[in-house]
């Protein structure tokens, strides 16, 4: 039997990278899992992945920092498997980098809608769902780049230092009703993303690529397996955590 037999999930920006691999693991553990992410078509795919090694997986279209596409997609989760037992707020996207100084406004207040508002408004409805059930486990993927800042990067590292205390603050608000909330903090993971980061910083690549005592990058699946096991029952007696998964990256 599976981690998370039995269970319903929910993962946001499951399309690809980090919110992909964790789907999969929720699937391969024994959950069905309800896929968001705004591009249908990588979406569509991670269904695919799930259902092809014998998973159970649906899949809505949404944007996470739009409240009404939050209430949308957490509803659906209740009405197409009953419930909502475990969640994953993976889903994330850094609008810039630079110099703090040549930072438009725009910029940073898209950055900490979509890095930090996103993950208040799904928890906000998650906790909902998982009140009329009597519990479930919540993670949020917060970054390393919020517990040693990240020059160049700073709305990024901002916002995910909020995900952080809202973490732990909301931790401390429902553990007594069975509601568990922690959080899992990356290195530097192979991902669509962090390639992408590379191309527009190629100078810090090579930096990035070395900042793990273990002297490489993480995989996406390396990740996962910590958020599966926050999500289930054997993690019955943790909350308000934040755990790296960096390779060692924290302590050099």
């Amino acid at each position: 039997m599976g981690l998370l037999q039995n269970k319903v999930g929910f993962v946001t920006g499951a399309g690809q990278g980090i919110g992909r691999a964790i789907a999969i693991s929720y699937a391969r553990e024994g959950a069905k899992v309800v896929i968001a992410d705004f591009n249908a078509e990588m979406g569509a795919e991670t269904v695919q992945l799930i259902e092809q090694a014998g998973g159970t997986a649906a899949f809505i279209q949404g944007d996470v920092s739009k409240e009404d596409s939050v209430k949308e997609a957490v509803d659906f989760v209740v009405a197409t498997y009953g419930r909502l037992d475990i969640a994953c707020n993976s889903a994330a996207v850094s609008r810039g980098s630079g110099p703090i100084h040549e930072f438009e406004r725009s910029v940073f207040d898209q950055t900490l809608q979509m890095c930090l508002t996103n993950t208040w408004l799904c928890m906000k409805y998650e906790l909902a769902a998982m009140l009329q059930t009597g519990g479930g486990a919540i993670v949020n993927i917060s970054s390393n780049s919020s517990l040693k800042g990240h020059a160049f990067n700073t709305a990024y590292a901002a916002a995910k230092g909020g995900v952080n205390i809202l973490t732990k603050s909301s931790a401390a608000e429902y553990g007594a009703q069975g509601i568990r909330i922690n959080a899992v903090s990356p290195g530097v993971i192979r991902t669509p993303g962090i390639e992408n980061y590379f191309k527009e910083q190629p100078d810090m690549a090579e930096g990035l690529k070395r900042a793990a005592v273990m002297n490489r990058l993480g995989e996406p699946e390396e990740i996962a397996e910590a958020v599966t096991f926050l999500s289930s029952d054997r993690a019955s007696f943790i909350t308000g955590q934040l755990l790296s998964v960096d390779g060692g990256g924290a302590v050099r």
